[in-house]
């Protein structure tokens, strides 16, 4: 096996903490070959599409990487922004926000962010880590909920970099804070903001990813941890069990998947006669294609058609105060044991030269 190059080891040099943030990921453009290369990396990994590969592969290079990047790209191209994907923007700002807030507390660490699919790519950004001469990795991914296809799916990706790693950095992981108080009360302050500018709808319909209903069958507990992240924010909103909903949207497939789900229970609100809905997705942390392409616009026009009047979607969190200084305490948590205090002005230099080599790489 081939080891990575590793930066000068320098006798005395102090222990540097880094904080890598890790979302799903995103195309780099709204183009139909920007989608083919995306989801040819997030459909082949095996924690997403768990069909065996001699009966997916053809389906995925035959039928769906032919037909599905030009209508996607469509899609992102209603939602991207002048600085490029959502996704790409919020994850970004929460990093930059993050590293200030903790700067604010005393600590000095390297905060970075990085896709499991597409760029920058968790490999890439680990090598700059290291280059850096971080010796210590707190890696949280931005799913509050653990599911095999998202958080375990970053753990492979991070074990298969340290594989090629000649000196392993100490590594911590996150696995899931779905029940986390300071999560629970972001979400809490982002409706009760949101209620501020307008009265609270007839219902609050929570939406979260879905996924294959066998994948709780298997022992997956993300489902369980949807409903009991949408309990604490029901009880900690002081609101009655027949206000809330909770649904899974973004099903993909003719298999069953998690249920109910999101646009056909928000059709038959609206034909029952709920003239208003407040819609959030408390999974997602960064707005993303899933939620203001699908359920600010997609979800909005069922709901209308239906018979509803007014459909509020809530933002995400992104980077409102409350979430980056939940955030930060969420990581303080698991941070504890390591010095993340007074490094030394000499190795912080060295880590803005390497941070600018691995840049023009």
């Amino acid at each position: 096996m081939t080891f990575r190059p590793e930066p000068a080891y320098r006798h005395g040099s102090p222990a540097r903490t880094g904080l890598l943030l890790v979302n799903l990921g995103t195309p780099d453009e709204a183009s139909a070959p920007a989608l083919r290369r995306y989801l040819a990396e997030f459909l082949s990994d095996r924690r997403v599409v768990e069909i065996p590969r001699l009966l997916w592969w053809p389906i995925l290079h035959g039928i769906i990487l032919r037909l599905r990047p030009a209508r996607s790209a469509a899609k992102y191209a209603t939602v991207w922004l002048p600085e490029g994907s959502p996704l790409a923007v919020w994850t970004e700002r929460q990093t930059r926000a993050l590293e200030v807030e903790l700067g604010r507390r005393g600590h000095t660490i390297d905060v970075h962010h990085a896709m499991r699919y597409g760029q920058p790519a968790l490999p890439r950004v680990m090598d700059q880590m290291r280059a850096a001469g971080v010796t210590r990795v707190l890696v949280l991914p931005m799913y509050p909920q653990y599911a095999a296809a998202t958080t375990g799916s970053v753990a492979d990706a991070l074990h298969r970099w340290a594989l090629q790693a000649r000196w392993v950095p100490e590594l911590r992981t996150l696995s899931q804070y779905h029940d986390d108080p300071g999560y629970i009360d972001a979400l809490a302050a982002r409706l009760r903001r949101h209620w501020q500018q307008q009265p609270a709808a007839e219902r609050l319909l929570l939406s979260f990813h879905g996924l294959p209903e066998r994948s709780l069958h298997l022992g997956d507990p993300y489902h369980c941890q949807c409903h009991k992240t949408a309990r604490l924010l029901r009880e900690r909103l002081g609101l009655a069990p027949e206000q809330v909903v909770v649904t899974f949207q973004s099903r993909f497939g003719k298999a069953q998947w998690l249920q109910p789900y999101t646009e056909p229970t928000l059709q038959a609100l609206g034909a029952q006669g709920v003239r208003s809905v407040d819609v959030m997705c408390p999974g997602f942390v960064a707005d993303c294609l899933e939620t203001l392409e699908e359920i600010a616009q997609e979800a909005r026009t069922a709901f209308l058609r239906a018979g509803g009047q007014d459909f509020r979607y809530v933002p995400c969190l992104n980077d409102e105060p409350d979430w980056v200084a939940a955030l930060a305490t969420l990581a303080e948590r698991h941070l504890q044991g390591w010095d993340t205090h007074n490094v030394p002005a000499a190795d912080a230099e060295q880590r803005q030269r390497a941070l600018a080599m691995g840049a023009r790489d």
